[in-house]
């Protein structure tokens, strides 16, 4: 079996306690993310969403453990890793435009000046920037501008993973929706892949091809892998009425209201810690262990819920 685009394997991050102990935040945390996918990753605050975030950036070094992506290790950061962060990062004395051409001119240095700025102008109006706005710098620009600049210099340096750091934690909502849309058009005609932190589920389920749940810490894991079968295109305003939401989004509030509590604090005693794949399908028809007559309207016979999860 061939390994993921994206491979994290027995990842440990561990601080001293300040007791003259040691604090163990994750242990052993093992999974792995597809060329082209889209993954969310949702726990409570201290479970460790942001250290992994941080080791995928190559901005921290694991305790133990080591991540692969295209088959080479990760080490340091890289211009093959992009990173949105929550407070917008960019340098108040560029405008829109040489924020988005500071980062292209450093990963493309073979490219003309002409190039370097169609390339950048085309991504910022991927985001919905145009015209006189792009000249502006960063005091001049709303915060869902700016953070539309962030969106559009990660995507315009074309990373091999893109790692979104809560990036719309600090808009509005009527803001945060409309740039949620707008980063799902752009992902859909790149098809790079992301890996975001959320504290949103409603945001998670219109993003994400899959959800990884991590339960508290310490000795924190992600517990559960749950694919949204929920077909793309979304639109925030219409998949509410799709069979799968409302039962995705409650095993999601279940997990993280309930069972990220009760699996805190296990030690994995070095085994490694995989997430269990969770399926719901209310769509999906039944699977028969036995020949019989099929399911649907001429059967008479309600199709039933697909499910596959395990708990741990």
């Amino acid at each position: 079996m061939s390994k993921p685009f994206l491979s994290v394997e027995r990842l440990t991050q561990s601080f001293p306690d300040g007791a003259g102990g040691t604090l163990t935040v994750f242990e052993n945390a093992s999974f792995g993310i597809e060329k082209g996918e889209f993954v969310c990753i949702l726990g409570h605050s201290g479970c460790g969403k942001s250290t992994i975030m941080n080791v995928l950036a190559g901005l921290a070094e694991p305790t133990s453990g080591v991540v692969k992506m295209d088959g080479m290790g990760v080490s340091g950061p890289s211009l093959d890793r992009g990173v949105v962060f929550q407070n917008y990062s960019l340098l108040p004395w560029l405008s829109a435009l040489k924020n988005v051409t500071f980062g292209v001119k450093a990963r493309y240095r073979d490219w003309s000046r002409d190039k370097v700025v169609d390339h950048a102008t085309r991504y910022l109006a991927m985001v919905g920037l145009e015209g006189d706005v792009i000249h502006r710098k960063p005091s001049q620009l709303s915060g869902g501008m700016r953070q539309r600049v962030s969106i559009a210099r990660a995507f315009a340096n074309q990373p091999k993973l893109l790692l979104l750091d809560e990036p719309f934690g600090a808009l509005d909502a009527l803001t945060r929706g409309t740039i949620q849309e707008e980063l799902l058009r752009v992902w859909s005609k790149t098809e790079q892949t992301v890996f975001m932190i959320t504290h949103d589920i409603d945001e998670a389920i219109l993003l994400a091809d899959r959800i990884l749940l991590m339960t508290n810490g310490p000795f924190a894991r992600i517990a559960e892998s749950v694919e949204i079968t929920i077909p793309r295109p979304r639109v925030r305003t219409e998949i509410v009425e799709h069979p799968n939401y409302y039962a995705i989004r409650n095993h999601l509030v279940q997990f993280l209201g309930k069972r990220s509590k009760e699996l805190a604090g296990r030690a994995s005693d070095g085994a490694s810690q995989s997430p269990a794949p969770v399926r719901i399908d209310l769509t999906a028809p039944a699977e028969d262990p036995e020949p019989g007559p099929q399911t649907g309207p001429e059967s008479g016979r309600e199709p039933r819920a697909h499910l596959k999860a395990v708990n741990g």
